[in-house]
């Protein structure tokens, strides 16, 4: 590999570690807003409506699609280190906003105090429950895809794409969901509801998001001259 294209390489990285950290963060943000996306009717799940879903998940799955990519190209290693980037920047994202909330607010602030303590109060406490559940997800969905990247020796992009995914998926709905009715961020009655849309979302952006993961490792081993199951190794 060429001088320009490790630099080109770690700039890649450097960038999907940045989207990678941007969805994770905004995802914890949004996550009190829920919308009802029905494609199939006024169906019901244990009550719930079935993909009544938070906001926050919509740009958590791109977390996955990621961390994949770059288990594929630049090994585990370097997946578990933005999974690691991804928790801190959460974290200090929280804490900024703790700060904020005890901020008082001046008599003419567009967003007052109790507007603000609305929106944002029960972050913490939610943060606190998708951390736990994100810190579980990410690292198994990494394990599990070097485990049967190298059970398949490098072939079969999508079975270890999509078992990685369907595994850690499944272990992050249920966990977040649960630490959320325990701490009576909501309520019990929507738990299986919420898990069973949740997760039933998420297998389907899996599925989707396939396609994009194949073209993208094209390109990447294209450019980098990369063999099938060879690895980008960062001096870093």
């Amino acid at each position: 590999m060429t001088v320009s294209q490790k630099k080109n390489a770690f700039r890649i990285y450097l960038y999907l570690g940045a989207l990678f950290i941007t969805s994770l963060v905004v995802s914890n943000l949004i996550f009190q807003k829920f919308f009802y996306w029905h494609p199939f009717g006024d169906v019901k799940i244990f009550g719930v409506g079935l993909f009544v879903i938070s906001v926050g998940i919509l740009p958590y799955p791109i977390t996955f699609l990621i961390t994949d990519l770059i288990s594929e190209i630049y090994g585990k290693k370097k997946a578990n280190q933005v999974v690691t980037a991804g928790i801190f920047a959460s974290l200090f994202s929280m804490t900024i906003i703790l700060v904020a909330n005890h901020a008082p607010a001046t008599v003419d602030s567009p967003v007052d105090d109790q507007l603000f303590h609305k929106v944002f109060a029960l972050s913490p406490v939610a943060v606190l429950a998708s951390m736990i559940a994100y810190l579980f997800a990410q690292y198994i969905d990494i394990s599990i895809y070097h485990f049967w990247k190298r059970v398949t020796k490098g072939k079969y992009l999508w079975v270890r794409n999509n078992f990685s995914t369907f595994t850690s998926q499944f272990i992050d709905t249920f966990t977040v969901v649960l630490l959320l009715c325990i701490f009576e961020v909501l309520p019990w009655s929507m738990f299986f509801g919420l898990v069973v849309s949740g997760f039933a979302f998420k297998l389907m952006i899996a599925v989707l998001d396939t396609p994009f993961l194949y073209i993208s490792v094209y390109i990447m081993r294209r450019y980098f001259g990369l063999e099938q199951g060879e690895e980008i190794r960062l001096d870093i």
